[in-house]
């Protein structure tokens, strides 16, 4: 059973950075399609970024510009750089790896934006 593992969460000041990784602990067939998503306290969890194994990436609004969604497919990881960040920003973040069979989902990493 493959399994997601995040890290790179944590506490920084607005305006810092922090970048998140996301490996999978074995090769998954078919995968086509990367995401992060974030669940701030009583909101909804909400795509941020997403990245095709072509290579073409989307973002939510409130983040173009600011992060920046890769992947290395040799080491079968994701990542999210953020930039600028807001204290808005502050969430668990969740990977999402997706195959035309199944979703996989990584247990989440907290990140907190505050002074």
């Amino acid at each position: 059973q493959v399994q997601l593992v995040e890290s790179g969460g944590g506490l920084v000041q607005p305006g810092g950075s922090l970048r998140l990784s996301c490996a999978a602990s074995g090769s998954i067939f078919g995968l086509d399609r990367m995401t992060w998503n974030r669940q701030a306290p009583g909101k909804q969890r909400e795509l941020v970024a997403a990245i095709t194994r072509g290579g073409n990436t989307n973002y939510a609004d409130s983040v173009k510009g600011r992060f920046t969604i890769s992947e290395d497919n040799a080491k079968n990881t994701v990542y999210l750089q953020m930039n600028s960040l807001k204290p808005e920003d502050s969430a668990v973040y969740y990977c999402n790896m997706i195959s035309p069979w199944r979703d996989y989902w990584g247990q989440g990493t907290q990140v907190t934006v505050s002074s």
